[in-house]
């Protein structure tokens, strides 16, 4: 079963990967800002579809891409982008990627079960980890650039 789901996963990461590069850079940044969030979100939304399919467990899967989402969005803040990139990257594809309203559904679910100290280390964690990956993230950015 996870053989499949991460061959699925490397396919559609490849197919991606195909579709961006043969699009040119000077063709993007003629596009409106709404299509360019969109291309970005379509990006991001399937990369999130990527991770789920990894994960077994839903409240793994949300708390992972947060952290990395979030790692991923200080890397675009912190670097000099133009702003076609920014709608792109950090507006479209970490947007897109992440996911706070299934986080806040999965806490609802957790609590309705009556199990607090789950749901309070899912906030917790996710809350810590996200913000130092954003930490995280633009020192990385700091570095690249």
């Amino acid at each position: 079963m996870w053989a499949a789901c991460w061959e699925t996963a490397s396919m559609i990461n490849l197919l991606l990967i195909w579709s961006i590069s043969t699009i040119s850079v000077e063709y993007l940044q003629t596009l409106p800002m709404p299509v360019l969030v969109g291309v970005g979100g379509g990006i991001g939304a399937i990369c999130r579809f990527s991770v789920d399919m990894i994960f077994d467990d839903g409240r793994q899967s949300l708390i992972t891409i947060n952290i990395v989402g979030s790692t991923a969005l200080g890397i675009v803040i912190s670097m000099p982008l133009t702003p076609p990139a920014v709608a792109i990257f950090g507006t479209g594809v970490c947007g897109a990627f992440t996911t706070f309203s299934s986080h806040v559904v999965s806490i609802v679910d957790t609590i309705e079960t009556d199990n607090y100290s789950r749901a309070g280390v899912d906030v917790t964690v996710t809350l810590l980890a996200s913000l130092t990956g954003v930490g995280v993230g633009q020192a990385i950015g700091r570095i690249i650039y």
